[in-house]
């Protein structure tokens, strides 16, 4: 790997990393000695790359630092293409046309011995039937991001309606589906909500009273709860 592109990999490193990584961490990851890190970590600081830490302790990126997208390798590009065609195909209207934005701001930055990736791409995701919502996926994004409660009539398996009450707290996307992943008040737990099976769904201007981020912390604890009592069969 040519010192150029391993200086830019440290800076990648650093910025995954959710706290102080060390040197051994780093030189393991690219396959170079902690002595290479050292000097490359004080390389980037020289060129003022925003690096705390030190030898034997660990290095921060603050926050805030971004490297221009121009050097994206093959792969990434590849990698971003895939995505964007699978966001075009089975994301709403608002996110596929985000998605065709996105590509072509990368194509334009990206160098020319690069672009053909982007014309002429390797990849390709094969076109889904889009599901019958009421609610469309855009005003639930909108509703999880300004941390609104959702009133919805929801009908189960056996196609028996309840009222409900939510709390939504992710999207998730698959080939056919939508799901939200939410706090559900008449369960008074965490539920999920096929977004075809909802007959009736009102945003409310009501504001879901709990911090966000210590909400999907509870989520996270009782999927993998509900994982572990799967795999264990109980």
């Amino acid at each position: 790997m040519r010192r150029g592109d391993r200086l830019f990999e440290v800076i990648e490193i650093l910025r995954r990393a959710n706290g102080p990584i060390s040197a051994q961490a780093i030189g393991t990851e690219l396959g170079v000695t902690k002595r290479t890190v050292y000097r490359d970590v004080a390389a980037l600081i020289g060129q003022g790359v925003p690096i705390n830490g030190e030898a034997g302790v660990g290095y921060v990126l603050e926050p805030g630092f971004h490297m221009p997208p121009l050097m994206l390798t093959p792969d990434e590009i590849e990698a971003v293409t895939l995505g964007v065609l699978w966001v075009q195909t089975r994301g709403e209207p608002e996110l596929a046309l985000a998605a065709e934005k996105l590509i072509t701001k990368l194509e334009t930055v990206a160098p020319d011995k690069y672009r053909t990736s982007f014309l002429e791409p390797v990849v390709s995701v094969a076109p889904v039937d889009q599901p019958d919502e009421v609610l469309g996926a855009a005003d639930i994004r909108l509703a999880i991001r300004r941390r609104k409660k959702i009133a919805l009539t929801y009908a189960d398996n056996s196609g028996q309606k309840t009222r409900r009450m939510i709390w939504p707290i992710f999207l998730g996307y698959r080939d056919t589906s939508r799901i939200i992943a939410a706090w559900c008040e008449l369960r008074e737990g965490f539920r999920y909500f096929r977004t075809e099976r909802i007959i009736e769904a009102e945003v409310l201007e009501r504001g879901i009273p709990r911090r966000m981020d210590l909400l999907r912390t509870e989520w996270r604890r009782a999927a993998d709860a509900e994982r572990k009592r799967y795999e264990e069969g109980t």
